[in-house]
Formats: structure tokens, C-alpha cells, sequence
């Protein structure tokens, strides 16, 4: 018997138990580096060097960070599910915790890339510990100079067609830890087929319509809550 599928849209909210801190939030990151000094391509034009030196100070934070429960019980929802993983986060917990499918919307901050040829899988590379650094004029392999691959402000979001795709497909849709007011992966939900399920993890108030069951928890509680309901279908 094929696998329901299951697609789980996750956002900053989902990390926050592992210590990373969120970005829109009074204490997040963009209150010490202001989003136009760090992520967007003008910045990066203008002084690359402080652009991957920020990138590189997260990276350095993020290797000493764990998945919590939410994220393994989101990837252990394949034992009985097809389960697809799109994220806004740019952390690799999703893969650290064992989820074996999952979309980056924002980029991936283990790696770099080149600055000419952003998606080019080619100059595509994963750092590793303890080799987490870019050096200033650092280069791809096409000559450029090594960019984060992230997904500046401004910038296309390459794998967002990819998502919907999968939106489309989902016999259950989960929303874990995002506000919904990021576009275009709040649009996301747009994309699911009218009546299938719809379940949203968030401690906050969010606006989600009344056809989403709206689960007011952390990642790991509520994963846990949702768990026990899929369990009983």
C-alpha cells in the first residue's frame, strides 16, 4: 500500500529549542547586524568580506548546536509516512536529526558557493568542521569570489516551484514554528488541495484561517500532540 504523503513546512520556530536564535524576534540576530550590512546582494557588492564574516560566526555557532525533539519526531514520521521537509531555516538539523528529504527555501549555510554562478552545482561546497571559514578574496572554482549559499532579500528563491509541487501532492500538510508572513513560502498552503488536512505548530496566535487545526506549542510538544493524532488515523 503506497505511503500517504506528509509535507511539513518549518520556520524559524522549529530551531529555537536548539538555542538558535530566530531573526524577526526582540533578541534575534538582526537586531546586532541589520539585514542590509548582512543578506542582501547589495551588501554582499559592497563589502563581501564582512558579508562572510557573519556568515562564518553563524556557521561557528551552528556546528555546536543539536536537533531537538521536534526535528527527530519530524523525521520519524517516515516510518509511516512519505514525508517531505521544505524549510525556511538555513541550519542542517532536519538532515542532522534523520529527515532524508528536504527542501531548502533560503539556502543552506554549511555551504558555499560562487558569487557568479549561485546555483551552479559545480562550485557548490559543504564546510566542515573545523574548517567553517571563508578567507577574505577567497575563490570558487570559476574564478569568483566564495559566497554563502543563501538566498539574499531580493533574490529569486530557486526552489520554491519545487515546493509547491510538493504542496500539491500532500495528503497532510504541517506548518511547524513560522508566522505565515514570509512569502513566498506562506503561500505555500495555497498550493494544498481543499480538504486535505492542514496542521499548524506555534506557541503565537496565527493568523491561518479556520480550515487549519492549530496546535499552540513549541516544536517538540507539538510534534509530540501531532504524532499522537496521526497515530490514531
Amino acid at each position: 500500500m503506497e505511503k500517504k504523503k506528509i509535507v511539513v513546512l518549518t520556520g524559524a520556530g522549529m530551531s529555537v529549542e536548539s538555542g538558535l536564535s530566530t531573526f524577526r524576534d526582540a533578541d534575534g540576530l538582526w537586531e546586532n547586524y541589520p539585514v542590509s550590512r548582512v543578506a542582501t546582494h547589495e551588501a554582499w557588492e559592497e563589502d563581501p568580506v564582512y558579508v562572510n564574516n557573519f556568515y562564518n560566526m553563524l556557521r561557528s555557532k551552528l556546528v555546536e548546536k543539536k536537533p531537538n525533539e521536534g526535528h527527530r519526531l519530524v523525521a520519524a514520521l517516515e516510518e509511516k509516512y512519505d514525508v517531505v521537509v521544505v524549510t525556511q531555516n538555513v541550519d542542517n538539523l532536519h538532515e542532522m536529526a534523520g529527515s532524508s528529504n528536504v527542501i531548502h527555501l533560503h539556502g543552506e549555510l554549511m555551504k558555499v558557493c560562487s558569487s557568479r554562478d549561485v546555483d551552479n552545482p559545480r562550485y557548490i561546497r559543504t564546510l566542515q568542521a573545523p574548517n567553517l571559514t571563508v578567507a577574505p578574496g577567497e575563490k570558487a572554482g570559476d574564478g569568483s569570489l566564495l559566497r554563502p549559499y543563501i538566498v539574499f532579500f531580493g533574490e529569486g528563491v530557486p526552489n520554491i516551484s519545487l515546493a509547491a509541487a510538493e504542496a500539491q501532492q500532500a495528503d497532510i500538510f504541517v506548518i511547524i514554528g513560522t508566522s505565515l508572513n514570509v512569502y513566498p513560502a506562506a503561500g505555500l498552503v495555497q498550493y494544498v488541495t481543499p480538504g486535505r488536512p492542514i496542521y499548524l505548530i506555534d506557541p503565537k496566535e496565527v493568523r491561518a484561517g479556520q480550515h487549519v487545526k492549530h496546535i499552540m506549542k513549541g516544536a517538540s510538544e507539538g510534534m509530540k500532540e501531532l504524532s499522537h493524532i496521526l497515530m490514531d488515523e
